[in-house]
């Protein structure tokens, strides 16, 4: 039993065959499993999902099959899936993890099933979502960084006042309306 305790710390310590678990990664980043086999495996899962899903080509699964396996090996072509991949996913791993603390903290001091609680929330992933998006899109050159920078402030108060809006008529939807004064003169 304390030669098989020891053998735990000694892989903990010492890693995988000689190594740390950080030059596995490492390997796997030289052999291209994050630039080509991983986006390929994603783009390949979520096309033959939504061909199945949707039955496009009726239960031909060979068909989604050859059809997501060409779309998938056709977007790694030039390195713009990659590059895009390891741009967005770190900061989506970031903004999950940002979300995740709010969660905990807001869940500390407020009713969970509030409805006020979930849409602002859900206001707090919006931005989130859009932020990591401008700055994906940043990174790539897809935009204007002048025009967020100048445009910011508007956008997000037009964001807030859409939001204001909504809440708005969802929380008075439910109310009957008076019955007009001339229809019951009339009875």
């Amino acid at each position: 039993m304390l030669s098989m305790l020891s053998s735990l710390v000694n892989f903990q310590f010492v890693g995988f065959y000689g190594g740390s678990f950080g030059d596995l990664l490492s390997y796997w980043e030289q052999l291209g499993v994050f630039s080509y086999v991983l986006p390929f495996l994603l783009i390949f899962a979520v096309v033959f999902g939504i061909l199945t899903k949707t039955k496009v080509f009726g239960d031909h699964r060979g068909l989604n099959a050859v059809i997501a396996l060409v779309v998938g090996l056709l977007a790694l072509q030039y390195n713009l899936v990659p590059i895009f991949f390891s741009e967005i996913f770190p900061r989506v791993g970031i903004a999950i993890s940002i979300i995740l603390v709010l969660m905990i903290l807001v869940g500390f001091f407020m009713d969970p099933d509030s409805k006020a609680m979930n849409w602002g929330l859900f206001g707090v992933g919006v931005i989130i979502f859009l932020s990591v998006l401008v700055k994906t899109a940043g990174s790539l050159g897809w935009y204007s960084a002048y025009w967020w920078y100048a445009n910011w402030p508007s956008i997000l108060l037009g964001l807030v006042v859409i939001g204001i809006f909504f809440a708005v008529i969802s929380s008075v939807g439910g109310q009957e309306l008076p019955e007009p004064k001339i229809a019951a003169l009339r009875r």
